[in-house]
Formats: C-alpha cells, sequence, structure tokens
C-alpha cells in the first residue's frame, strides 16, 4: 500500500479492519511518525527546523508562516492539512488518521487533542477503526486542553474554551466551552 492510497481509504470513512491491510499500513506510519517526533521534541530547534521536520512528518512542505512550540506528539501525521498563519503550542496531540484540516490564522493552545478515530461498539469488533475528519476553519481559537473529537466541524471566528470537549459542530464565530461544549455566547463584530 502507498500513502496516497492510504489516505484515500481513511477520507472515505469506511471502517478499517483490525489486522487488514489498511490497518497494518496505519502502524508503520505510526512508527514513521514517531521517528520525525522524536526528533522534533529533542533538543531546541529554530523555527526553520521545526518546519522542515514537521514537513517531513506529514509528507508535504508547510508555509514559512507555520509555528509549532514542541513538544508535539502524531501517531500518523500525514492526514494533517495546515492552512497558513497556523500555530500550534506545545504538548498538543493530533491523531489524524481520519482527517484533520485546520485553516488559515488558526491557533491551538496548549495540550490540545484532535482525535479523529474511534472504535467499533461491538466488542467482538472493538479493534476495528472508524475514522471522521475534523474541519476547524479560519481564525479560530482553540484553548488550552480543548479535546476535539472525530467527525466535528468548528466554523470560522470560533473560540473553543479551555478544557472544553468538542463532540458537536460548533458555528462560526461563537464561543462554546464545557463538557460538552456548548455555545455560550456569540462573539460580536467590531465596528
Amino acid at each position: 500500500m502507498e500513502t496516497g492510497r492510504f489516505i484515500e481509504i481513511m477520507n472515505s470513512g469506511e471502517k478499517i479492519a483490525a489486522g487488514s491491510e489498511t490497518h497494518r499500513y496505519m502502524t508503520k506510519l505510526s512508527f514513521e511518525a514517531m521517528k520525525v517526533t522524536a526528533c522534533l521534541n529533542q533538543g531546541y530547534h529554530e523555527p526553520e527546523e521545526i518546519r522542515e521536520l514537521f514537513s517531513e512528518l506529514i509528507g508535504k512542505e508547510v508555509d514559512e508562516s507555520f509555528g509549532l512550540f514542541p513538544p508535539f506528539y502524531t501517531d500518523c501525521g500525514k492526514n494533517i492539512h495546515l492552512g497558513r498563519q497556523v500555530f500550534i503550542n506545545s504538548s498538543c496531540h493530533f491523531q489524524d488518521q481520519g482527517g484533520i484540516y485546520i485553516g488559515d490564522g488558526t491557533l491551538i493552545g496548549h495540550c490540545v487533542t484532535l482525535a479523529t478515530l474511534n472504535h467499533e461498539q461491538d466488542p467482538e469488533h472493538r479493534a476495528d477503526l472508524l475514522p471522521k475528519p475534523i474541519y476547524i476553519g479560519k481564525n479560530v481559537w482553540i484553548g488550552a486542553n480543548v479535546t476535539v473529537t472525530q467527525g466535528v466541524t468548528i466554523g470560522d471566528g470560533a473560540i473553543e474554551a479551555a478544557g472544553a470537549v468538542v463532540t458537536k459542530d460548533i458555528p462560526p464565530r461563537v464561543i462554546a466551552g464545557g463538557v460538552p461544549a456548548k455555545v455560550i455566547k456569540e462573539i460580536g463584530r467590531r465596528k
């Protein structure tokens, strides 16, 4: 299997059976990601080095406006898609097999978890995986210790309050918080 085909399968939303060719390839990519993140997370790196390592991790060049404060953790890396002027703060965990799409100008706080996989509920098939993407719009601010679960879309300009667990779509230009996250208020327009 090649990475492009793997991404196609993961983006299809099909169930991934434990032990299947796709599942085995996912494990291979996980070990590759561990190598790159081990280097990224060890010692000090200039911003250019961070961008080079992150580009290697995701398999495509990141924009020069991209910023990241390591450490950073992922168990795949190849299905992360970034806009311009994205900043990811330290100790974030991206489980990106199902696809993570982050729009321009978005800020990701400390210790954010983005999880695109779920497991089958049937105990006989619990190791089977159910991928669904996470879409984060433009100019979103995700506060520290937020968890976003699979299949969620966060609208442009939204704010996720620190500690929120986002299990459902969040509309544009709102502040959402809590467990599970709910809209707290709308964000007014500047005059």
